[in-house]
């Protein structure tokens, strides 16, 4: 008996080394993810653009974040998967260093086009890799994943507040965050990659993948995405916009969303092991547009501007982690699949962004949020329609049961 427990204690040791550095690499996506908003000013200041044009930074980097979950996703299903994501570190290291340095809005648009092509890359990579770690069982490792890019968030807004205190500028904040990721790249080529999902899970489901379901799945992200990317990129501008707070405190205002966030990600863990992936995004849908709604009603105050914007973090905190907890359960999770979940994502994440930034200029703050609040009334009827097909379609029989 005992001399069975090593063969047994070592596949497990493997799997949680894996899924550590799944982790660590997510920090570092955290922290690329939530610098630009804080440093939208700073920004401006640098290149010469207006406001209204900096917005296009989101959608180049969106554009490059959907090309890189489209190539990628194509990637993992014909190489091994770690060399991919540590070259893809490495580039978003080396990009991120590079933004400071950019004097054109052009040139700085190219930066983050490259910057979303890594980073989509990271993102379709660590979510597949997981699932083929972890199979049926992988719904409360998929909540601790996004939990750490949370983490990584909340950290990134408060460097770039001490960086602007102590220098005056943003350079070393993304200097400091490109260090960061370096870290990941270095563990993940130590360690081997795991088999393809599709041809190592004994009970998964055909590579028919049904064309509706994957559709559903990617408006869904396409619309949670962008309330997401765009309340996290613009809440700072907006409240500084609002006359409400002053710079370093719209910066906490933002660490505070990521804070929340990240907070709502850890309790996401023991809630996906108790309720099913359909009653926590009903939850987390309606607390989104409640606390989009406060702000809304209470566009001046100080306390309605906190209240909503830590209701948002935290009800949208568990939304990215469970749909695909929950179309796991449906779908063969391939990184072909995978990759057009993320490329609805980045699509979201592209234009939702870039229209608030237009409606900045031309109608002023409080369209820009009636805007998220807009898109997520129709994120919750996609949700619905979701909901109502994948009960028609049973989750498959495999050797680990959907609850």
């Amino acid at each position: 008996m005992n001399q069975s427990l090593p063969a047994v204690a070592k596949p497990a040791r493997a799997a949680l080394a894996l899924t550590a550095a799944y982790y660590l690499a997510f920090v570092a996506l955290g922290l690329s993810a939530a610098v630009t908003g804080p440093t939208l000013p700073g920004l401006v200041a640098q290149t010469g653009a207006s406001l209204g044009e900096i917005g296009v930074l989101f959608t180049t980097r969106s554009l490059g974040y959907m090309l890189g979950s489209l190539g990628g996703g194509r990637l993992y299903d014909r190489r091994h998967g770690h060399p991919i994501i540590a070259a893809a570190l490495v580039a978003m290291a080396a990009l991120l260093a590079a933004v400071p340095l950019a004097p054109r809005l052009w040139l700085l648009a190219a930066l983050l086009l490259a910057l979303g092509l890594s980073e989509g890359t990271i993102d379709v990579g660590a979510n597949t890799l997981l699932v083929w770690v972890h199979r049926g069982r992988v719904g409360p490792f998929m909540n601790g994943l996004h939990l750490f890019f949370g983490v990584g968030t909340f950290i990134s807004p408060v460097i770039v507040a001490q960086a602007a205190l102590h220098t005056g500028g943003i350079a070393w904040a993304y200097w400091a965050l490109a260090l960061a990721a370096l870290p990941a790249a270095l563990w993940l080529l130590r360690l081997p990659s795991p088999a393809d999902g599709a041809s190592a899970e004994p009970g998964a489901v055909s590579g028919r993948a049904s064309a509706l379901l994957v559709v559903l799945v990617a408006a869904f992200f396409f619309l949670y995405v962008g309330a997401e990317v765009g309340f996290g990129g613009w809440i700072y501008t907006y409240a500084l916009a609002m006359g409400v707070s002053d710079p370093t405190i719209a910066a906490y205002l933002v660490s505070a969303f990521w804070g929340s966030f990240t907070v709502g990600r850890l309790a996401g863990i023991p809630l996906s092991a108790r309720f099913s992936p359909r009653a926590i995004l009903a939850a987390d849908l309606a607390g989104c547009i409640a606390s989009v709604a406060i702000l809304l009603a209470f566009p001046h105050a100080m306390a309605a501007l906190w209240l909503g914007t830590l209701g948002v973090g935290a009800a949208m905190a568990s939304i990215y982690a469970v749909t695909l907890s929950l179309a796991e359960r449906h779908l063969a999770f391939t990184g072909r699949v995978a990759g057009w979940f993320f490329v609805g994502a980045g699509g979201g994440g592209m234009v939702l962004p870039w229209l608030i930034g237009r409606l900045f200029g031309t109608l002023g703050p409080r369209a820009g949020l009636a805007a998220i609040l807009a898109d997520l009334l129709v994120a919750a009827a996609v949700f619905v329609l979701l909901i109502a097909y994948t009960k028609r379609r049973p989750a498959p029989e495999t050797e680990e049961p959907a609850r």
